[in-house]
């Protein structure tokens, strides 16, 4: 393993002013959100469909330092027969792979999951390096609800994302660690920091044991924020301010950056509380966004799987990659959102 590699792409994946576009939608996940603009989802759709972001070329040169792909999506190549792999290594962006199977039941911990995948990743990562990819993903999900996570949960999905990112690093592929716990629920913002709290420092723990140099990750963490179902929402400036407060209590300075996941935030939403933390500056690690559905809604919504819609879907994709791009240095405002609309 190489470090000093492997931190050189750590920097460049949160370069400030850039961030992550997260396009790595399983088959099911694409195809609700095709549902949604009725568009059938076929391996010809979603190719185009991916194609039209990566050739935005003002957001891909300007404002996206990386992108995670499906492992459908890195094998495929454009209409004109160009890897997609390479639209993004000429935009000046780098290629990452979403390396988790997916979830399943945790045994004896009813309503709980553990992500899959472990088996064969070390194999898997050999051929997606020599494909192009230099940064991988895996997710853990943890739920919160009544008498939930369990700390059964919190350390079987720790040791996952650790081992994942072990495997990364030994294959010269640096590990985005995505230990997220949903905004599902009703619960509040206090009870969201409380259980972050304790995941986070359970995967830290984790790495350590398992000897990931955290120089050479990023972390993709969730925000301190209500449940969505909660009566009681926190303020942009509460959810800045108590999920800073989360991440200098449990995220060492030598990880290079973190990626906040959008989690089912509204795209502005999003935006906002990325920029609120960044405002409040002095921090040790750079802050940015590996939004999937906060980048991509739009431009899906204006693209409606027509090829004469292809120029606004890209014009749809600029507008969030650049609001979110300012909030990554703090100088974004509500009033820009209108502006441009």
């Amino acid at each position: 393993m190489n470090l000093e590699g492997l931190n050189k792409v750590a920097r460049a994946m949160v370069t400030p002013g850039k961030g992550i576009l997260a396009a790595d939608e399983s088959s099911g996940t694409i195809k609700k959100r095709f549902d949604a603009i009725k568009v059938e989802s076929t391996e010809e759709n979603r190719r185009d469909y991916r194609e039209m972001l990566f050739r935005s070329q003002e957001a891909m040169s300007k404002y996206i330092s990386g992108v995670i792909l499906y492992d459908e999506t890195i094998w495929q190549n454009a209409k004109d027969g160009t890897p997609l792999v390479k639209l993004i290594e000429q935009a000046g962006a780098i290629p990452g792979i979403k390396v988790d199977e997916g979830t399943q039941a945790l045994p004896a911990c009813p309503g709980e999951l553990v992500t899959a995948g472990l088996d064969k990743l070390a194999e898997r990562l050999k051929k997606y390096y020599e494909r192009g990819a230099r940064f991988a993903k895996w997710r853990a999900v943890i739920d919160i609800g009544a008498g939930i996570p369990t700390m059964t949960a919190i350390r079987v999905n720790a040791h996952a994302l650790a081992r994942y990112a072990a495997l990364c690093q030994a294959a010269q592929i640096v590990p985005i660690v995505e230990p997220e716990v949903l905004m599902d629920g009703d619960h509040d913002i206090d009870r969201c920091y409380e259980v972050s709290q304790r995941v986070l420092n359970q995967t830290f723990r984790e790495l350590r044991t398992q000897r990931v140099e955290l120089e050479g990750m990023i972390l993709k963490p969730n925000m301190a924020i209500a449940g969505k179902k909660s009566a009681k929402q926190a303020s942009v400036d509460e959810v800045a301010e108590m999920t800073i407060h989360l991440l200098k209590a449990c995220v060492p300075a030598a990880v290079p950056g973190i990626a906040f996941l959008s989690g089912g935030q509204s795209d502005e939403q999003a935006t906002a509380h990325l920029n609120a933390m960044n405002a409040i500056g002095n921090l040790p690690w750079r802050l940015t966004f590996s939004y999937g559905r906060a980048l991509q809604a739009a431009p899906q919504k204006a693209w409606s799987g027509r090829a004469e819609n292809v120029a606004a879907g890209q014009r749809a994709f600029t507008h969030r990659a650049r609001m979110n791009a300012l909030a990554s240095t703090g100088q974004w405002a509500t009033d820009m959102e209108k502006k441009a609309a």
